[in-house]
C-alpha cells in the first residue's frame, strides 16, 4: 500500500507541470494585453512598456515560465497584477468558500442520489424507476448557469424566499442562518448534476451486485431482500460510486466557476472568472494549479479508499 502511495504521488509531479505548462501558453495567446487594462487605454508606448517590465511580460515565454516555475516550488505565486496581494492568500481566501459550496452540493448529491439509486434498481421497470430515471436524463441536459437563473426567478424575483447573490447579506447578521439561505440555490444549482450522475451510476452498479451467485445463496439460505440488499449488495455497489464522487467532487471545485459567478459566490471560481477577464495571468495560473493539486490529491484519496472498502483489493 505504501509503495503504491508513494508511486501516485510521484506522478503527481509530471501531471501538474504539464497542466501548468498548458495553462501559461493559453493564457499568453488569448487576446488582450495585460499592461494595456492595467496603464489605461491612454497610456503612452512608454508607460506601457514599463508596465509590461514591471510585470516581467518583456522576456521571452519561455523565460517567464521558468521564472515563475521557480517561485512555484519554492511555494511562491507571484502577486495579482491587479489587486496588488499574493496570489497564494487570494487562493487560501476563496478556496473555503468554493470547498463549503462543493462538500454541500456532494452532500446534499449522495444524500438524495443513493437511495434512489438503490430502490430504483430494486424496482426495476416500475414507475418510481422510470421517474428517477427520467429525472436524472432531464436534470443531464439542464446547463447549470439555466437553471441558476430559473432558480433566481422563481425563489428570489417570484416568491421572495431566498436572496438573489452573495455570502451574506450587506446589512444582515452575517450568521449561520445568513449563510445557509445564501447557500440553497448554489447548492441546488452544483448538485443537479451530481445527483442525477450518482444516481445513475448506482442504480447500475446495484443491478450489477444484485445478480452475484453468492447473494443468489444468501437468499436460497433465507435471508430477506432487504437483508441482502443492505448487508451485502450496498456495499459492494459503492465501490464504483465513490470513484465517481472523487471525481465530481474534483469537478466540483473546479467546475464551479459559472455557478459561482451566477450567485456572486465569492469562490475561486468567481474568482478565476474575473481573473481571466481582468488579465491578471498570476491569480489564473495559481488557481488553476491550486485546484489541480487538490483534483489530483481527491483522485489519490479515492484509490487508497478502495482498500479499505473492499478487503479483495490489494496495492502491490
Amino acid at each position: 500500500m505504501s509503495a503504491y502511495i508513494v508511486g501516485r504521488l510521484a506522478a503527481v509531479v509530471p501531471v501538474l507541470l504539464g497542466i501548468s505548462v498548458v495553462v501559461f501558453v493559453l493564457l499568453r495567446l488569448t487576446p488582450g494585453d495585460p499592461a494595456l487594462m492595467l496603464a489605461g487605454p491612454q497610456a503612452s508606448r512608454d508607460e506601457l512598456d514599463a508596465v509590461r517590465r514591471s510585470l516581467g511580460l518583456d522576456q521571452p515565454i519561455p523565460v517567464q515560465f521558468a521564472l515563475w516555475l521557480g517561485r512555484a516550488v519554492r511555494g511562491d505565486l507571484g502577486r495579482s497584477s491587479l489587486l496588488g496581494s499574493q496570489v497564494s492568500e487570494l487562493v487560501v481566501k476563496r478556496f473555503g468558500n468554493t470547498l463549503l459550496l462543493a462538500a454541500t452540493s456532494l452532500v446534499l448529491a449522495t444524500a438524495i442520489a443513493i437511495p434512489a439509486g438503490i430502490v430504483s434498481a430494486r424496482l426495476r421497470g416500475s414507475p418510481f424507476d422510470n421517474l428517477v430515471m427520467g429525472l436524472t436524463l432531464l436534470a443531464n441536459c439542464m446547463p447549470s448557469y439555466w437553471t441558476g437563473l430559473m432558480l433566481i426567478l422563481l425563489f428570489t424575483a417570484t416568491l421572495g424566499w431566498l436572496p438573489s447573490g452573495g455570502m451574506y447579506d450587506v446589512t444582515g447578521s452575517g450568521g449561520l442562518l445568513d449563510l445557509a439561505r445564501h447557500l440553497v440555490m448554489p447548492t441546488l444549482t452544483l448538485g443537479l448534476l451530481s445527483t442525477a450522475l450518482i444516481a445513475r451510476m448506482m442504480r447500475a452498479s446495484m443491478l450489477d451486485v444484485l445478480r452475484l451467485d453468492h447473494l443468489t445463496t444468501a437468499r436460497s439460505k433465507g435471508l430477506s431482500e432487504r437483508a441482502v440488499t443492505l448487508r451485502h449488495a450496498v456495499k459492494l455497489a459503492l465501490l464504483p460510486v465513490i470513484t465517481v464522487m472523487g471525481i465530481r467532487f474534483g469537478y466540483l471545485l473546479g467546475g464551479a466557476a459559472i455557478t459561482e459567478t451566477v450567485f456572486n459566490w465569492p469562490g475561486v471560481g468567481l474568482q478565476l472568472y474575473q481573473a481571466i477577464a481582468a488579465r491578471d495571468y498570476a491569480v489564473v495560473q495559481g488557481t488553476v494549479l491550486m485546484v489541480a493539486t487538490v483534483f489530483v490529491l481527491l483522485n489519490l484519496a479515492v484509490d487508497v479508499a478502495y482498500a479499505f472498502i473492499d478487503p479483495r483489493i490489494r496495492y502491490r
